[in-house]
C-alpha cells in the first residue's frame, strides 16, 4: 500500500535510530548485575508503544523481570493479533572475540552488529513499527496487543504464571513471533515447527579437595576426565543418543515429509565454508535439514573444571561441571526427557565419583498448521512483498511460549521470522542485515490486513 511505503520511507531513519538506543541497554537477563537495565529497556518498550499509537502500555511485574503489555482495540468484534517478542539478550561473552562492543552497535556493509540486534530487539522493533505505520496512517484493520517479556534467554520462567493469570487480557485469534529465521532473502521461508528444550546442569565430585596432580595423579580418578567420558558416551558411533528411551516417543517422518523437507535449497558446501569446518557431523541416516529441523540432539553447552586462570597450575580437580541441552522434537516431553537423563547419567558414574543433575528449564516442542487463516495471510503477505511464495521448513531453535500458548490460551502461532541463520545468534558479532529489519517492517502490515480481511471471509484462500 503506497501510503505505507510513503510513511516508512519518511520515517526509516527515526525507526532505526530507535532501534540502536534500545541495543545500546544491556538487558542480559542471565546476569543479576543487569536487573536495572532489563527494567530500563521494559520502560523503553513501554515508551515505545506508546508513542507507535498504542491505548495503553504498561510493566505488569513478575517474580522475575517485568512483561510489557501494549495493546490497541480498534473493535472488540475485529479479529486480534497477539504479537510475543523478548527484551532480554544473551550474555556477550568471550568479549575478546567481538570486532566491536556488544552494546556498542556498529552498521557496516549494511548489517547491524550488536548483541540483541536480531535476537531478538530487531525482530521484534519491526513489529513496532509496523504497527506505527498503520496506526499512524489509520489503516489498521484488526486489534494488535502485544507482549514483550524479559525472560526468554533464561528459560521464560515466570512466563507461564502470567499468562495463566492473564488469559482474558491476552485473549486472542493468532499469536504472531518474529524470533526465527528464513532461509535467504531470495528464498524466503517460515517455520513451521520448532524443537523443544530439556537444559541441564552436571556436577561430577571425586576427592574432597582439589589434589596435587603429581602426588595423587594415577591414584585418584580426575573428575574432569571421568565427566568428559560420560559425556562421550552419550553418542554411539552413528551418533544416535544413548539414553534408554530417548527415541521412545519420537514420531517418525513419512518418506513424503522428508522429501517436502529436504526440496529447501541448502548448499552444504557453502554451509561448511560459513562454519569453517571441512566436514559436518550428527546422527547417521539423516540429512543435515532434518538434523537441524525434525531430530532430537544432545549437546554439551560449557564445560569447565580444575584450573583455567593463566600459566600452569598442576591440579587435579575436586569436582568437575558441565551444561547440557537437548532439543527435542514433537511428542517429546520436556520432563520426561529431564527424568530420562538424570536416571542416566547417574547410573553410567563409576563408583569412584558422584554426581548431582540439576535441571535448569525446559520447554515443548510445537508444530504450526499450514492451512490455517493465519499462516495463509503470513504466507501472502510475504508473496506481496518479497515477490514469491514462501517455503514451508522447520526451525531447529526453542521457543517454548509457542507451546504454553496453544495450551493455556487455545491459540496457535504464526512464526514470522526475518533473521538468518548466520546471524550469530549466541555467538560473538550478531548481526541484523538493514534490508532484513526493513522487509519486515514492510511486511508485517500486509499480515494484518490479509488476516483481517480472510477471517471476514472465513476462509484461508488468496
Amino acid at each position: 500500500m503506497q501510503v505505507w511505503k510513503e510513511f516508512q520511507e519518511k520515517n526509516k531513519d527515526r525507526f532505526l535510530n530507535e532501534l540502536l538506543e534500545m541495543l545500546r541497554i544491556p538487558s542480559v537477563s542471565a546476569d543479576s548485575r543487569h536487573k536495572e537495565d532489563i527494567r530500563k529497556c521494559a520502560l523503553m518498550v513501554k515508551q515505545r508503544l506508546l508513542e507507535a499509537g498504542a491505548d495503553k502500555a504498561e510493566l505488569h511485574e513478575t517474580e522475575g523481570h517485568p512483561v510489557v503489555y501494549g495493546e490497541k482495540i480498534i473493535d472488540k468484534k475485529l479479529p486480534t493479533v497477539l504479537v510475543y517478542g523478548h527484551y532480554d539478550v544473551q550474555p556477550p561473552d568471550p568479549l575478546e572475540l567481538w570486532n566491536s562492543g556488544p552494546f556498542e552497535p556498529v552498521i557496516k556493509d549494511g548489517r547491524i552488529y550488536a548483541r540483541g540486534s536480531c535476537d531478538d530487539k530487531g525482530q521484534f522493533y519491526m513489529h513496532v513499527k509496523a504497527f506505527e505505520t498503520l496506526s499512524k496512517t489509520n489503516t489498521l484493520s484488526c486489534n494488535v496487543k502485544f507482549m514483550i517479556e524479559g525472560e526468554e534467554e533464561v528459560g521464560s520462567e515466570n512466563l507461564e504464571a502470567f499468562v495463566k493469570a492473564n488469559k482474558e487480557l491476552l485473549k486472542a485469534d493468532v499469536v504472531l513471533i518474529s524470533d526465527t529465521s528464513m532461509i535467504s532473502m531470495e528464498h524466503p521461508s517460515i517455520e513451521t515447527g520448532l524443537r523443544g528444550l530439556a537444559y541441564m546442569e552436571v556436577e561430577v565430585t571425586g576427592p574432597n579437595r582439589d589434589l596435587h596432580s603429581g602426588v595423587y595423579g594415577g591414584a585418584v580418578a580426575n573428575p574432569a576426565t571421568i565427566l568428559c567420558r560420560m559425556i562421550a558416551s552419550l553418542h554411539d558411533k552413528n551418533n544416535h543418543i544413548t539414553i534408554p528411551g530417548f527415541y521412545d516417543k519420537v514420531a517418525k517422518m513419512t518418506p513424503a515429509e522428508r522429501k517436502a523437507l529436504n526440496k529447501a535449497p541448502f548448499n552444504e558446501k557453502e554451509y561448511k565454508k560459513d562454519l569453517g569446518v571441512k566436514e559436518l557431523w550428527g546422527e547417521k541416516g539423516y540429512t543435515t535439514l532434518e538434523r537441524t529441523g525434525t531430530r532430537p540432539t544432545i549437546e554439551v553447552n560449557g564445560i569447565w573444571g580444575g584450573y583455567m586462570g593463566e600459566g600452569a597450575k598442576t591440579v587435579l580437580p575436586a569436582t568437575a561441571h558441565a551444561k547440557i541441552s537437548m532439543r527435542l522434537v514433537p511428542n517429546q516431553q520436556s520432563a520426561e526427557i529431564e527424568r530420562l537423563f538424570t536416571a542416566h547419567f547417574k547410573k553410567i558414574a563409576p563408583d569412584n565419583v558422584k554426581v548431582k543433575v540439576t535441571p535448569v528449564h525446559g520447554g515443548e516442542a510445537a508444530v504450526t498448521p499450514t492451512d490455517s487463516i493465519a499462516y495463509k495471510a503470513a504466507e501472502k503477505a510475504i508473496e506481496t512483498t518479497f515477490g514469491k511464495k514462501p517455503i514451508p521448513t522447520r526451525g531447529g531453535g526453542s521457543i517454548p511460549v509457542v507451546a504454553l500458548f496453544e495450551k493455556a490460551l487455545k491459540v496457535k502461532s504464526v512464526l514470522l521470522g526475518f533473521g538468518l541463520d548466520n546471524d550469530n545468534l549466541h555467538s560473538p558479532n550478531e548481526k541484523y542485515d538493514l534490508f532484513n529489519f526493513y522487509k519486515g517492517i514492510e511486511t508485517i502490515p500486509y499480515f494484518h490486513q490479509y488476516f483481517a480481511e480472510m477471517s471476514k471471509n472465513g476462509k484461508a484462500s488468496h
